[in-house]
């Protein structure tokens, strides 16, 4: 990667640093891109759970959106928590005011420790306004269950899934395969062109918290600097495969990624 791409992340903050806009930023800037921000909301949490969310209002996230576009613009969206209803429409209205830009949207609906982040009318507002303008969709097994109505409980059930969704209206989907029981972890990448399967040895940690944030940020990265989709989520793959095998042990539950890896080599 050699273009320093512009990423605006629409997302919450996580206190913990492991998971949302904390770790949006770090992994932009670990791959070399610029990472600018709009909070939807300010959570309070660490490794042991999610136990407040302060939602901000969808004008003010609006705003923020707007001034870093108007200003300095942007070369990939990225979105993650949404929270409610008015900030899902106010995030499709920034997305259609920047249509050229493509968006990655990640569906996040639940925390690692099951706390819900995304309101039920949010989640119709996901399906009809969001998914028609993703470049990208990046939703894991029970997010896709809520978005189709279907199971997904096996790889299979990840592909069908991902199909209904690409007829949703998703340019792209990255199906995410980490709830999906298995001795090795599949994502699928599904395109009107085909597919593309990701697949590796299941690590078995409990440090994972913010693997989707990261994930998806990571693709969000790759697509500002210019590479093709299929590359971007390639790269954002092994990405975040290094970052969970280099997890800093933080914590007393879920614990956080090395997101700073590529800053200091494999060594």
């Amino acid at each position: 990667m050699t273009s320093l791409g512009r990423v605006l992340i629409i997302a919450g903050s996580d206190s913990g640093g492991g998971a949302g806009i904390q770790a949006d930023v770090k992994t932009v800037t670990a791959l070399g891109g610029y990472a600018a921000t709009a909070i939807t909301a300010v959570t309070v949490q660490n490794t042991l759970g999610v136990s407040a969310v302060h939602p901000i209002p969808a004008e003010i996230v609006e705003a923020q959106g707007r001034a870093v576009l108007d200003d300095l613009g942007a070369d990939a969206i990225k979105t993650g928590m949404l929270g409610d209803l008015s900030v899902v429409e106010a995030v499709a209205r920034l997305l259609d005011s920047a249509a050229h830009v493509p968006a990655v949207v990640d569906p996040v609906m639940i925390a690692k420790g099951g706390a819900a982040l995304l309101s039920p009318a949010a989640t119709g507002a996901m399906r009809s306004l969001l998914i028609p303008r993703a470049a990208l969709l990046t939703p894991n097994a029970p997010e896709a269950e809520a978005l189709t109505g279907e199971t997904v409980a096996t790889t299979d059930d990840l592909r069908r899934a991902g199909e209904t969704l690409l007829r949703a209206g998703a340019q792209a989907v990255l199906m995410k395969g980490g709830h999906v029981p298995g001795e090795r972890v599949v994502d699928i990448l599904l395109t009107a062109s085909g597919e593309t399967v990701f697949e590796a040895e299941r690590q078995v940690t409990r440090h994972t918290h913010g693997t989707g944030c990261t994930l998806a940020s990571a693709c969000a990265a790759g697509l500002a600097q210019g590479l093709p989709l299929t590359e971007a989520v390639a790269l954002a793959w092994a990405y975040v495969q290094e970052a969970i095998a280099r997890a800093p042990g933080f914590g007393g539950g879920q614990g956080p990624l090395d997101h700073g890896w590529p800053l200091r080599g494999r060594a």
